[in-house]
């Protein structure tokens, strides 16, 4: 999943900084903490940071931007446009923590929980937990293994929204409906040009 470097303008930049710093707790939590925050704070000062090519949708299907790649990869940061009535379907996050901001629109999150069996291997239930209507400037995070959901675009307008993800993730699985449950695939991730 290569993709040429990226320039950037000083307000990602800065942002780029001040996420290196995040990274410093051991843990999971620690560092969706310090990144909640950080976006948090960006986002205060306006969502006018990014370049006119992160926030063109894609007409078949939600367009991933990858904004910055660590060199590190202890994290990689995407743009994500949601055309109207663009959404994923019940999926994981291959076990890697994540942090999103709404950057334009509006964005519903529905949690569900996992019930009766390893999701790797057995036909499952899942339960939904929580939906979530996020606007401008509204994060959450996700740290396995709390990280069965789906996002939808939640508005009359396209929406968009910053995702920090703890490495650089280029799979995940989706779950797909059976009679009797829940069935796991795998998906390859790749991002919108």
């Amino acid at each position: 999943m290569s993709a040429t470097p990226i320039a950037q303008n000083a307000r990602v930049s800065e942002l780029v900084r001040q996420l290196d710093d995040a990274m410093t707790p051991r843990d999971d939590a620690g560092r969706c903490r310090n990144v909640k925050r950080i976006l948090e704070q960006t986002f205060a000062a306006g969502t006018e940071f990014l370049d006119a090519r992160f926030l063109a949708p894609n007409p078949e299907r939600y367009a991933r931007r990858l904004v910055h790649r660590d060199p590190q990869n202890r994290y990689t940061v995407l743009a994500m446009v949601w055309n109207v009535g663009q959404g994923t379907p019940l999926h994981d996050h291959a076990g890697m923590w994540c942090v999103e901001c709404v950057y334009r629109g509006r964005i519903r999150v529905t949690s569900f929980t996992c019930h009766g069996g390893d999701p790797e291997r057995d036909i499952v239930q899942f339960q939904k937990e929580t939906v979530i209507h996020a606007g401008v400037g509204e994060a959450g995070a996700l740290i396995p293994p709390f990280e069965y959901h789906v996002l939808e675009n939640a508005g009359e307008t396209p929406a968009i929204t910053l995702h920090v993800y703890g490495g650089e993730m280029d799979h995940c699985h989706i779950f797909e409906p059976l009679e009797n449950g829940w069935v796991r695939r795998f998906r390859e991730l790749s991002y919108t040009t």
